[in-house]
């Protein structure tokens, strides 16, 4: 589903992601470690077009879009989550999901599988995004991203900031994802556990490149514990 190439980016003459290569594929959890500073983010930014690639390719179901704005590649298929979650406070929850579907054709609907997901969403669709707690506020970021239907779905930390009972909803959200076979996940995470307890493949970062790779199965095996912190 994605395929990223020799991905390159700068940020003045700091060379924040080297060579960084790498495959998403449908049905699969694919998991991306690394403290803080690493380029976790600076990845994902490239990827969805915020930050334009220094050289490399990126390419989704087959076509490159390497050079396409943000706005293509959503409509191409890939939901983003973003670290901090970025939900719009003062807009009502149904709001904010309906800013999932801005790309998207008029008349379209939300997704049905959002709120069963997060059933706590269509309870609260006239409640203000700000007015949520923070792991509300993360269903809510998820949702939007989901509401559209994505073939690939990319998030940012997703448990940071979150209390342990809606970081096990998300888990079980981010898991049916997966086993639905047509949706591919890319999910940058420093919680371990969490990471370990989803991942089908698993990619370890610092200072912007790859120094560990393997299959989620493996991973305390192949020492990724260990990798992170050093």
């Amino acid at each position: 589903m994605l395929k990223v190439t020799h991905l390159n980016q700068y940020y003045g003459g700091s060379h924040i992601l080297r060579d960084i290569a790498f495959e998403a594929p449908a049905g699969k959890i694919t998991c991306v470690l690394g403290r803080n500073g690493v380029g976790k983010t600076t990845l994902l930014k490239t990827l969805m077009g915020l930050v334009p690639a220094k050289s490399g390719g990126v390419h989704f179901d087959g076509v490159d879009i390497t050079r396409a704005p943000s706005h293509e590649r959503v409509r191409a298929g890939i939901g983003y989550v973003p670290q901090g979650r970025e939900i719009f406070p003062r807009l009502t929850v149904a709001e904010n999901l309906l800013m999932g579907l801005a790309a998207c054709p008029r008349g379209a609907t939300i997704a049905p599988r959002v709120f069963e997901m997060f059933p706590v969403l269509e309870q609260m669709m006239g409640r203000r995004g700000g007015d949520l707690s923070g792991g509300q506020q993360q269903q809510l970021a998820i949702g939007r991203a989901l509401a559209r239907g994505p073939r690939l779905l990319i998030l940012d930390e997703p448990t940071e900031g979150i209390q342990p009972s809606i970081i096990k909803d998300i888990e079980r959200a981010i898991r049916a994802l997966a086993a639905g076979g047509d949706m591919a996940i890319l999910l940058v995470e420093q919680y371990y556990d969490f990471a370990r307890a989803l991942s089908d493949h698993y990619l370890v970062m610092e200072r912007g490149e790859i120094i560990l790779r393997g299959e989620g199965k493996d991973m305390d095996a192949d020492g990724a514990r260990e990798a992170l912190a050093v």
